[in-house]
């Protein structure tokens, strides 16, 4: 196969698919005989991004695989042509996702202790249900309590194609970095209760917060595995 046929039907076929296709998905386009190698695959990619350079889109690779994306910058023409408004997510959801994120595999008690505060039921329900989390056993302790990580949809909403892409964990002082280590404003999630007085109260003295690593999240290294 002429390597400008391949590079036209891998460019159809990310268009068409609506989700990221990996280099495997990519090779079962074509029956046995002729099946590219994965090195052709490759250097197709490398010649569709290309393309890509000037124009208002491009080829990214994330967890799942790669994927056509309009780029970041011009999001606050393209975000009009939608009329619902765009899901805005609480400081509190944040939090606990960019714990689960760092400090993986965590129980929601091993969140409450570092925060200071409880999560909401309704933070663990919106994050399971967008699927950037998962129960990946059970801690050995009474009344063993689920145990989060995240997911390769994680990975994939925040452009990431590992979780060592996020900022390493020595460089993030304080659950106001870490928050922010997510390319993700802080908005209110709808879907998600605002949280009691009490939290409120709690959230209001996060300024004062002791640091991540007196919290005791500095040993801790950022776990993939559960990708």
């Amino acid at each position: 196969m002429e390597p400008e046929q391949l590079v036209e039907i891998i460019e159809g076929a990310l268009l068409a698919a609506g989700e990221p296709l990996s280099k495997r998905q990519l090779g079962q386009l074509f029956d046995d005989l002729e099946r590219p190698s994965t090195k052709a695959i490759s250097d197709a990619l490398v010649q569709i991004a290309e393309r890509c350079e000037g124009r208002g889109f491009e080829l990214v690779e994330v967890a799942s695989g790669y994927r056509f994306q309009v780029r970041q910058h011009l999001s606050s023409w393209i975000g009009k042509l939608w009329v619902e408004r765009p899901v805005r997510y609480s400081r509190a959801l944040l939090e606990t996702l960019s714990l689960i994120a760092y400090r993986q595999p965590i129980t929601r008690g091993e969140i409450e202790d570092i925060r200071g505060v409880a999560v909401s039921s309704n933070i663990i329900k919106s994050l399971l249900e967008r699927e950037w989390i998962k129960v990946v056993g059970h801690r050995d302790v009474p009344g063993r309590p689920e145990m989060f990580a995240t997911t390769r949809e994680f990975l994939d909403y925040f452009n990431l194609k590992s979780l060592e892409q996020l900022p390493a964990l020595t460089d993030v002082r304080d659950l106001d970095t870490m928050t922010s280590a997510l390319p993700l404003e802080e908005f209110h999630d709808p879907q998600v209760a605002e949280p009691s007085n009490s939290e409120l109260d709690d959230q209001a003295q996060d300024s004062g917060i002791e640091s991540v690593t007196d919290a005791g999240l500095a040993d801790t290294d950022v776990d993939s595995s559960h990708e």
